[in-house]
């Protein structure tokens, strides 16, 4: 398929959003356009992708096949998702689906015969409590019941297009991907229409009544111009360019001690006369200790604690560091408070004698030998 001058003009804007060096971050937006002309993400989409981007057809088929919003096969005008997730299935989620199904004649991922709608199982669409829900090329119909589903897509085939619960006015499934593609719906009034749903007001009204709010959030913060913008980046270009000062120059303009050529004390620098305090390691005992072994000795390890490492020796055989590790551990058995109860074969067989004897370590009877030995 030939895309037309507009897909393709459409394309180059999408790029140029991009910096030069990172181009193929336009790959998302730039499958929602192909998608937008011919309905679904079709080999040819995927091509007019990889050529304008420079990346081979593999590349794009993996991220198209990753996402389940690019459709590899034609889709109707209106995309029909019910959740059928835990919460949307308890509350009737499933019986919706099951009579869209019936009522449509098709199944998961299947379209009309007409073309007009494609139904799809949606495993969650973020909208618990509003649940059951259902959306129309991804806009909300809240707490639907199989009448009110089935009332939705007959208005949809007859023309018609229903008022979402939440969200601005319905529009087409190619539509929806131009919007999603990064280009404003252009029809008059499109977005204006719809309104909030009644949980989301009920949690704004919850933050006003305890006074919650973003902390030191400006809602008249003004935004860059394009313009404004491409100069801050070109002084920030320009001051990197500025060559360092000479060491004495910048000994020079420390603050606290200018044009006596030592160092700032770091009360001027920082206004505390706190000692400087080194960081803490911030890596556990067991990680050093893996980091820092080396049984092969072959690995040089500059911040080993308490070791230097030979700069101009041969480093030991790796017989040699095995037979140093072997004595360190010997050196050092493992922690009495490290082992269970009882691990001392020798002291279960004593145990076990002495009871089958019938005396004690004090000469006791059978029972007191039984109780010393379990002690013991």
């Amino acid at each position: 398929m030939t895309f037309s001058e507009t897909t393709r003009a459409r394309a180059r804007e999408i790029i140029a959003r991009y910096p030069a060096d990172r181009s193929r971050s336009a790959l998302l937006p730039l499958l929602h356009l192909v998608q937008a002309e011919e309905g679904y993400v079709s080999p040819a989409g995927v091509e007019f992708c990889a050529e304008v981007l420079g990346l081979n057809k593999a590349q794009v088929g993996a991220v198209a096949t990753f996402y389940t919003m690019y459709k590899r096969k034609p889709t109707g005008d209106y995309l029909v998702s019910v959740c059928t997730n835990t919460m949307c299935d308890a509350l009737g989620g499933q019986a919706v689906y099951d009579a869209l199904a019936e009522h449509l004649g098709v199944g998961h991922e299947e379209t009309t015969a007409d073309g007009k709608i494609t139904l799809e199982h949606a495993e969650c669409l973020a909208a618990c409590d509003y649940g059951p829900v259902m959306t129309v090329n991804y806009d909300f119909f809240d707490n639907v019941e199989p009448q009110g589903a089935l009332g939705v897509v007959e208005e949809l085939r007859a023309g018609g297009r229903p008022m979402p619960t939440r969200g601005a006015r319905l529009c087409t499934l190619k539509e929806m991907a131009i919007q999603l593609a990064g280009f404003a719906d252009e029809r008059d009034g499109a977005v204006a229409d719809g309104g909030p749903g009644e949980p989301s007001l009920r949690g704004l009204r919850l933050a006003e009544q305890h006074g919650i709010s973003v902390p030191g959030y400006d809602p008249n913060t003004p935004i860059r111009s394009k313009a404004e913008a491409d100069q801050a980046a070109a002084k920030a270009k320009a001051e990197a360019a500025k060559p360092a000062p000479a060491p004495e120059q910048a000994k020079a303009e420390r603050p606290g001690n200018a044009g006596t050529g030592e160092p700032a004390r770091p009360e001027a620098a920082t206004g505390s006369t706190a000692p400087d305090v080194k960081a803490p390691d911030d890596k556990s005992p067991q990680v050093r200790t893996a980091e820092t072994r080396q049984p092969d000795a072959r690995t040089a390890v500059p911040d080993a604690p308490g070791t230097k490492i030979p700069t101009d020796s041969v480093p030991p055989a790796p017989r040699d560091a095995q037979r140093a590790e072997a004595a360190g551990v010997a050196a050092n058995p493992t922690a009495g408070d490290g082992k269970a109860a009882g691990d001392e074969a020798g002291a279960q067989e004593r145990n076990l004698k002495e009871a089958e004897a019938g005396t004690g370590a004090n000469g006791a009877g059978s029972a007191v030998a039984s109780e010393t030995g379990v002690q013991k």
